[in-house]
């Protein structure tokens, strides 16, 4: 797996050769392979804009993505993008040295949404999810500037887990982020390959390899955020009972329409005997 000398990517250099980490890099790539094939994600020939935060999760989703392309399973171009949104303290120059070193193509943007989002938010209102349009905005610009079909991001299960229940406990729906989705404007698409993914893993993996992690409380992380409690919830039942996120994402991909409430999902009305 891209360890051979004569062609080992420089993104796994220095890989370590323990029994374990061979595991936990095998399991990420198997389950990022099937959520890759399980929801359609690839057009040969296409290019993807891999965004990059410098966290342990994007860091994980170039690794194997690269890792996939080398083994012939991804036959897409690969541009990874970092949005440097301006927050104080953001080491502007880690991502940029890094990407050259592995020689991975890049695009580096710098766009102020930081100082729109402190003008806009309420002080002791959380703020990421205007953050978070104004991000996706420009991501999708720079996806058409480049000629990327999809805006590729490192959301892994447990993202989606948490989501799941922020829209239960607090939006009064059953919803979260799906691993593909189409943009309102219709020209591009959202991939998260990481959907199968537990954060634990990706933790792990960034660890072993060494990566330079940016730490993702530049913008004051906030306390008492949403997903911060059903984060803490989640701990819990996963502590009481190990495997219990693994079940409940199961879950997630076994939707039965007829025993859940929704009249636009399921025809109860049209129900009749026999």
């Amino acid at each position: 797996m891209l360890d051979t000398p004569q062609d080992i990517h420089p993104l796994f250099n220095g890989a370590p050769s323990t029994t374990e980490f061979k595991k936990l890099r095998k399991r990420i790539v198997r389950a990022t392979r099937e959520a890759i094939e399980q929801y359609g994600m690839i057009e040969p020939g296409t290019r993807w804009l891999v965004c990059l935060s410098g966290g342990k999760d994007s860091y994980t989703l170039l690794a194997v993505l690269y890792e996939l392309k080398w083994r012939g399973l991804l036959p897409v171009d690969l541009l990874a993008c970092n949005l440097d949104q301006g927050q104080p303290g953001f080491p502007a120059t880690v991502l940029p040295a890094f990407l050259e070193k592995m020689g991975v193509p890049h695009r580096i943007e710098y766009q102020d949404t930081y100082s729109i989002v402190m003008d806009k938010i309420p002080q002791g209102r959380t703020f990421c999810a205007l953050c978070s349009r104004l991000r996706r905005g420009h991501l999708y610009r720079i996806a058409r500037e480049e000629g990327c079909s999809a805006v590729v991001l490192g959301h892994h299960r447990d993202d989606i887990l948490e989501t799941f229940f922020m829209n239960l406990f607090h939006g009064g729906r059953l919803a979260t982020m799906p691993p593909k989705l189409v943009n309102e404007e219709g020209d591009l698409f959202l991939y998260r390959p990481l959907s199968h993914v537990a954060e634990a893993d990706c933790e792990k993996f960034a660890k072993a390899m060494n990566y330079p992690i940016i730490p993702c409380d530049l913008c004051g992380s906030q306390d008492g955020l949403q997903r911060q409690q059903v984060k803490a919830i989640l701990d819990g039942w996963e502590k009481n009972s190990p495997g219990r996120r693994q079940v409940m994402f199961r879950a997630l991909m076994n939707a039965r329409p007829s025993h859940l409430l929704d009249p636009k999902l399921f025809d109860f009305e049209g129900l009749s005997l026999k």
